[in-house]
């Protein structure tokens, strides 16, 4: 099997906010070409500045409960009163393409996925500590502080769940944790299932050599 037709590897991504799990995945893709990101689908409008098909696939809501009920979704979720969720199809073909694909989801999204796709690769990003979490929240300065305390209280229960990933990435130098990151994308494809596929006839000749 070549690398034009290997199966990708998905990656779950998730992290509480203000983690920087965003800007991470932004460079991340921009370090590695071999590297997708998911759009969701969403029922919420589109705001200024946004495109269909870049920031999210804006459907109706019809749509998406039509698209709930065929399974077209890996995971989907009711967020204040808006669906948003993944296409199973869109990822899958990906996949079979050799890509690999980046989903930045929560964490019960996650264990949506795990569920259908049992071989992803969860990573979980957090801050260096409570304290830092704090400042980089309050020093958005975009959010009231009833929002930020909610915000908190939302990160609690996030790494709460933390340990049901495969790997923790600490985002405390930012080019350290990208660093992290691309270490295990890159690990994953060295894995020896994947080698094994890439490789066959060398390890073939190397058993039988004289």
């Amino acid at each position: 099997m070549n690398q034009a037709t290997e199966q990708g590897t998905l990656f779950v991504i998730s992290a509480p906010s203000g983690a920087g799990k965003t800007s991470l995945v932004s460079e991340m893709l921009r370090n590695d070409s071999r590297l997708g990101v998911s759009i969701s689908h969403t029922t919420r409008a589109m705001r200024e500045g946004e495109q269909d098909g870049v920031n999210y696939h804006f459907v109706s809501r019809d749509s998406f409960e039509a698209m709930i009920a065929r399974g077209d979704f890996l995971e989907h979720a009711d967020v204040f009163g808006n669906y948003y969720g993944t296409s199973q199809v869109w990822v899958r073909e990906t996949l079979a393409k050799g890509q690999d694909v980046i989903l930045e989801i929560d964490w019960q999204g996650a264990q949506q996925v795990r569920r259908l796709m049992p071989d992803c690769v969860g990573i979980f990003i957090v801050p260096p500590s409570a304290e830092i979490l704090r400042e980089r929240l309050t020093g958005r300065g975009t959010d009231a502080p009833e929002v930020v305390e909610r915000r908190l209280l939302e990160a609690r229960e996030e790494c709460r769940h933390a340990v049901e990933f495969d790997y923790l990435v600490v985002n405390d130098v930012f080019e350290n944790a990208l660093t992290d990151l691309l270490a295990i994308v890159r690990s994953q494809r060295l894995s020896m299932n994947r080698q094994r596929n890439r490789h066959g006839e060398l390890l073939s000749g190397l058993m039988a050599a004289d």
